[in-house]
């Protein structure tokens, strides 16, 4: 049997700096796909981007806290502010999402119209995944399974991985990565008890949540010969620096993440582990 990994990178359209940080490491490096987000402020660019890479397989990163929104606040008052942007905290709006009977619908509502926008992209979607993770939401799910026969979503991601393995490569916030590692598993189960009977597709293994901004070269190469499921998604948030750009999360993550994913080490070590990754066949581009 072949094993596959899939390298995506998240935030496709917040930035400039986003946007050649992915396109640089799909064109020259070891990343498979994107995610785009369609109300961010480069999103236009990266559309562009992707068009011109006929095969670059995209999906959609629905942002349904701390980003954007779609529809106008007259639409959805309950889940934005008066500038359309969603509250910060992902955990309170989680809870409204909840328990909020006026804020799950203006949801069905804002999760249909991010999908129709990206639609309007003339690009095909590759899966869906969330900022923040929020798709893992049992109501955000639950939606996103409601609608994935009308807009023919493929795949959607639920983080899955070894705690042990990522505490034995990079021990930093231990206690922190233990509760990420317990709450999502619960949220991992119950979602693909949702999902099972249904077309769409889950990766065996999402690697990114307990490393999330320190998926470093060292990282990637002490993970991949650990890596012992034949279906495989890795995520990460690379970036480039571009003056007058707001930085993509802490400063220097996003740059060093690019490293990793343009390392010829990593590339060998993804070789010699026997994974193939699932890139479509293009001619190499100039830097």
């Amino acid at each position: 049997m072949t094993r596959t990994i899939s390298i995506t990178g998240d935030d496709f359209g917040f930035s400039r700096e986003v946007n050649r940080a992915i396109v640089r490491a799909y064109d020259r490096g070891v990343l498979t796909r994107a995610s785009l987000m369609v109300n961010g402020q480069a999103a236009a660019e990266a559309v562009e981007m992707a068009l011109t890479r006929p095969g670059f397989p995209v999906g959609l990163h629905l942002a349904v806290a701390d980003g954007r929104a779609t529809l106008s606040p007259s639409r959805i008052p309950h889940l934005v502010d008066s500038s359309g942007w969603f509250r910060r905290r992902p955990f309170r709006m989680g809870l409204a999402y909840q328990f909020s009977r006026a804020a799950r619908g203006e949801l069905r509502s804002e999760i249909r119209a991010q999908l129709e926008r990206f639609t309007d992209t003339g690009l095909a979607l590759s899966h869906v995944d969330g900022h923040h993770h929020m798709q893992v939401h049992p109501v955000v799910l639950g939606i996103l399974i409601e609608l994935a026969g009308e807009f023919s979503i493929p795949a959607i991601r639920l983080p899955a991985e070894e705690l042990g393995v990522s505490l034995f490569l990079d021990p930093v916030g231990a206690a922190g990565k233990m509760v990420l590692g317990l709450g999502f598993g619960l949220l991992r189960r119950w979602g693909e008890r949702r999902l099972r009977g249904t077309p769409i597709r889950v990766s065996k293994r999402v690697y990114g949540l307990l490393a999330s901004g320190r998926i470093t070269e060292s990282y990637l190469l002490g993970l991949i010969p650990r890596i012992v499921e034949d279906d495989v998604e890795l995520y990460c948030h690379p970036a480039t620096e571009l003056p007058g750009e707001r930085f993509h999360g802490p400063p220097d993550n996003g740059p060093v993440e690019l490293a990793a994913l343009l390392s010829g080490r990593v590339r060998a070590a993804i070789d010699r582990s026997g994974l193939v990754l699932l890139k479509p066949e293009r001619e190499e581009v100039a830097r």
